[in-house]
């Protein structure tokens, strides 16, 4: 589905099928000599079809068009490489793109969440059907790298960038001040939250995230166009919602380790997900992953802080008490 949002930007709805997310939000931009397009949706023919109806739709020229990508996950960086011509930047962030060129992720992943719990019967397979193991851009890119203040202009529009680290260590917003619009891609979603997970070993992604909330709070948005789901005209009264939610989060946290030591596996299966499944021995597999790592992003908030503990065990297990 495309809609045109304001003059000369567009959205994209990019399917997902199979996936809770459902779609991805790309917005193109016509400008006078270049377009721009932000986020592309994974590499699969589903999402190659859409694009390419989009660009027909649209009578908008690749090699004319140039891109923007808020953060390395498959569903935004995905097609990169099937969009991107031998005229076209690719505006990329300088954290997640060492994060990928780097390597070594899938070993570090699996290790970390093994040691907090994530059975070994089921690790192999979930590794194997995660979005990012099968649908990620596998070539190096030729990036464009723009951090924090760092200016694009496309048509009427003038964006500037804006680091809001949490969902991955170098997500990238834009805005654009006349118009008071943000382009959020991942850190700021409604009817759904972005995934805060401690498994690529940053520091402290909820801090971040909840420090990048407070960021953005600052500034004066008319409008959000997120990476997902529909469009928000009170950016405020939603970062009130993702910081309670958070809070929730952190009292669930909490209120497993009462009931004693606890490795983030099994903290995860007594927080709530909305995700419809009976219980957890019959929930999602990727679901249990992604919940698991935002279980222990969580349990890592809370050690900063003092309030719980951790300890390797005699099967090289990680456990969690509180304080």
């Amino acid at each position: 589905m495309i809609k045109q949002i304001l003059p000369e930007i567009f959205r994209i709805e990019v399917p997902l099928p199979g996936n809770p997310l459902k779609a991805t939000n790309s917005y193109l931009i016509k400008g006078r000599d270049r377009n721009l397009m932000i986020d592309t949706g994974m590499n699969r023919s589903e999402c190659k079809a859409a694009l390419e109806y989009a660009f027909c739709k649209l009578e908008v020229e690749p090699k004319r068009t140039d891109l923007f990508i808020t953060h390395l996950h498959a569903d935004h960086l995905g097609l990169a490489s099937f969009i991107a011509t031998d005229t076209s930047k690719i505006y990329f962030n300088e954290p997640d793109a060492t994060s990928i060129y780097r390597g070594g992720f899938w070993d570090f992943a699996s290790e970390a969440i093994r040691k907090n719990g994530f059975p070994e019967t089921i690790l192999q397979q979930a590794i194997d059907n995660h979005p990012a193991k099968r649908y990620l851009v596998v070539e190096k890119l030729p990036f464009t790298i723009l951090g924090e203040g760092d200016k694009i202009t496309v048509g009427n529009y003038r964006f500037t960038c804006v680091e809001t680290p949490g969902h991955t260590h170098g997500h990238l917003c834009l805005y654009e001040e006349d118009e008071k619009i943000l382009i959020s891609g991942d850190h700021i979603l409604d009817d759904i939250t972005p995934n805060i997970s401690y498994l690529d070993g940053t520091e402290n992604p909820l801090a971040d995230y909840l420090a990048s909330l407070e960021k953005i709070k600052g500034y004066d948005v008319d409008l959000v166009l997120p990476g997902h789901r529909r469009l928000i005209e009170d950016c405020r009264r939603r970062i009130e919602e993702l910081k309670q939610h958070h809070r929730a989060r952190i009292n669930e946290v909490l209120a497993a380790l009462a009931d004693g030591p606890q490795n983030a596996y099994k903290v995860a299966s007594k927080m709530k997900w909305d995700i419809v499944s009976d219980d957890w021995d019959t929930f999602p597999l990727m679901q249990k992953w992604f919940a698991t790592g935002e279980a222990l992003a969580h349990l890592r908030y809370l050690e900063v802080k003092g309030v719980v503990k951790r300890k390797t065990d005699a099967g090289d297990q990680i456990v969690f008490t509180l304080s």
